[in-house]
């Protein structure tokens, strides 16, 4: 299948594009490169950088290079810098998919599996999220998301588009040549890493006093290359179904103080850590029930030990102290950009 992946260039995107390659599809990526780094893109691929939100760019890809199905990825991620600039949530990750929705309709681009968030739903009151819990986010982004997925009810009813949306966790660890590198970095795990790396003097926790284990927030850590596995199989599941919605989860939360703990022993370093007072808006618990794509997909996560999660991120950091500033681009002859416009 030919398959375009928006921000196929960024940490999630570049390893389904890797996935996709390895099981036989041919891959486009579409990528401004505002958040993903070329060298991130696996050999194989066609690189475009662009815009989404560019009707012409978007056309033109899907039409040049007969696109049967997207995956897209492209979105502003910080739910922090969402409650400053909302309006950058919404043009980018909200009007911009609306833009490519409007583009595959035109093209009769039938597939789309939709990178969405946990951030969609409303404080949990249970101890694992599930699919039929209330939707209310908390934040600009999980609006921006939350939007998206009515929009794709809606183009699945109007305009017959099959679509899966993949509402996942905190993302983690690295998958061969490719590993988290955010500009500027809020995720624990790499922030952790850092520390052990002596680029940062300590790690703070935000808040020892919740109604947890240790006092700290709970959280669901799952692999990357498992959330990548799951929208493989869910790209092949459009063609017998029209309308799939899935959380994606280790389905085990861990505590800010265990993930530094395990890190600790991973790295054999220190980590000194300082807690400080409460982030607003950190929910106590945040895990994933994936039963749903267990059970009709049969997805599970293979790489669901914090341990091996962190090794393999703790390899990748090691490899690349300063992300992919010193990562070698050996896949460039493989790609190819648009021309200006």
């Amino acid at each position: 299948m030919k398959i375009l992946v928006t921000g196929g260039a960024g940490y999630i995107g570049s390893v389904v594009t890797t996935q996709l390659l390895s099981t036989g599809h041919q891959v486009v990526v579409l990528d401004n490169l505002s958040h993903g780094y070329l060298e991130a893109v696996p050999t194989g691929a066609v690189f475009v950088k662009g815009d989404v939100g560019d009707p012409e760019t978007t056309s033109a890809i899907l039409s040049e290079h007969s696109i049967e199905a997207v995956m897209h990825f492209a979105a502003f991620i910080e739910a922090g810098e969402s409650m400053l600039h909302p309006e950058r949530y919404f043009r980018n990750n909200t009007a911009a998919t609306l833009t490519l929705l409007e583009a595959m309709v035109q093209q009769n681009v039938k597939r789309l599996v939709f990178s969405s968030t946990a951030a969609v739903y409303a404080e949990p009151t249970n101890a694992q999220l599930h699919e039929e819990d209330p939707l209310r986010p908390a934040n600009a982004y999980g609006e921006s998301k939350l939007l998206v997925e009515q929009m794709l009810k809606w183009f699945h009813r109007i305009h017959g588009l099959r679509y899966a949306c993949l509402r996942y966790f905190n993302a983690a660890g690295a998958h061969g040549q490719q590993g988290e590198a955010h500009q500027p970095e809020s995720h624990l795990i790499p922030l952790v890493l850092q520390v052990a790396l002596g680029k940062r003097g300590s790690i703070q926790i935000y808040g020892g006093d919740y109604p947890t284990r240790d006092g700290t927030c709970v959280r669901d850590y799952i692999h990357v290359a498992d959330l990548a596995s799951a929208h493989v199989l869910a790209l092949g599941a459009l063609d017998r179904t029209s309308e799939l919605i899935y959380n994606l989860g280790n389905g085990r939360g861990f505590t800010v103080r265990e993930v530094i703990d395990v890190a600790r022993r991973v790295t054999g370093h220190v980590i000194p850590a300082e807690t400080v007072e409460r982030r607003s808006g950190d929910a106590a618990v945040l895990v994933a029930n994936s039963a749903t794509i267990q059970r009709e997909l049969g997805w599970a996560p293979s790489h669901a030990d914090l341990e091996m999660i962190i090794g393999s991120a703790w390899e990748w950091q090691r490899a690349h102290p300063n992300g992919y500033e010193s990562a070698a681009p050996d896949n460039r002859a493989q790609i190819t950009s648009a021309p200006d416009r």
